[in-house]
């Protein structure tokens, strides 16, 4: 049975605080928040969706994964370490910047940090987004998703698959150029059922993360950030497109960290235990050139 609910939360780390709160403000939309090691970025409720960190690079660092109680916590920390996974009880400080009870460190097969987080122990205050962004999708189905490098893939696929049960919701063979090798990227859903909560891509990424979703509640607020993204000097990484395997219509930016975020609306949920693998074609229906990330 599937025990993670969804992504709660990133932290990516920077040497540039000031920036990555101009960035989150100005041109996502979302509410920073000081924290004694960097900020938050709010998106909703919760305290933040994303921490941002001080330190000596400007990178991906973990993902944060929800379980919804202590026995769903302590019974995947189990089918970790019984798969032969190191897992680390988190520290009572690490747990209180993150806001959770508890909390639990691993990594994958890829060198991928993870944290295992259960009870929610910040604070419920609204989402006022400092430009009149309407708010984001989150709730239940967490803060968006992440696409992790996942080099060695068979085996950091086979844990996220088999010992975390994440469902496959969709299977891409994705080849770059007619003479480049072949690339897996597979999407994977947790059990709120959101299309993918992660999707493990057959590729290196020296930030540490392929890219971030965040999932707004109306187009208008995709197409008013994709203004704004030209406007302050953003990097953009794909054209404004309609993905053809969530159907998520959406753009992607690079953030100070160096990963890109993806600014969509529209994604597909799925039935988790109803829900059949597809196989894409072609990454989107229409749009999402990606050639200006390398431009």
């Amino acid at each position: 049975m599937l025990k993670i609910e969804a992504l709660a939360y990133i932290v990516a780390e920077t040497t540039d605080i000031a920036k990555w709160q101009h960035f989150g403000e100005r041109v996502l939309g979302m509410q920073a928040v000081p924290t004694a090691d960097g900020l938050g970025l709010k998106m909703d409720g919760r305290d933040f969706r994303i921490a941002v960190v001080r330190g000596a690079a400007d990178r991906y660092v973990a993902s944060g994964w929800q379980l919804a109680d202590r026995a769903a916590f302590d019974a995947t920390v189990a089918a970790l370490q019984k798969a032969g996974v190191a897992v680390s009880a988190g520290a009572a400080a690490l747990a209180a910047a993150r806001k959770a009870e508890a909390i639990a460190t691993f990594s994958d097969p890829a060198g991928n940090l993870h944290e295992l987080v259960c009870g929610y122990a910040g604070g419920r205050t609204p989402f006022v987004s400092p430009i009149g962004v309407q708010g984001f999708k989150t709730g239940a189905q967490g803060m968006g998703h992440t696409v992790l490098p996942a080099i060695p893939f068979e085996p950091t696929l086979q844990l996220f698959h088999e010992t975390l049960g994440f469902g496959l919701s969709d299977i891409f063979n994705f080849k770059p150029a007619p003479e480049a090798p072949n690339m897996r990227i597979y999407f994977l859903h947790a059990s709120a059922g959101r299309h993918h909560s992660v999707a493990l891509a057959e590729m290196p990424n020296p930030a540490g993360c392929v890219h971030v979703m965040v999932e707004t509640n109306t187009l208008t607020d995709v197409g008013l950030a994709y203004d704004r993204m030209k406007r302050e000097g953003v990097k953009l990484m794909a054209t404004l497109g309609e993905h053809e395997n969530d159907r998520m219509t959406s753009f992607y930016m690079l953030t100070p960290s160096n990963f890109a975020i993806e600014y969509g609306y529209g994604g597909i949920s799925v039935e988790p235990g109803v829900w059949q693998t597809t196989q894409t074609q072609q990454v989107s229906i229409w749009g999402h050139d990606f050639s200006v990330g390398f431009q």
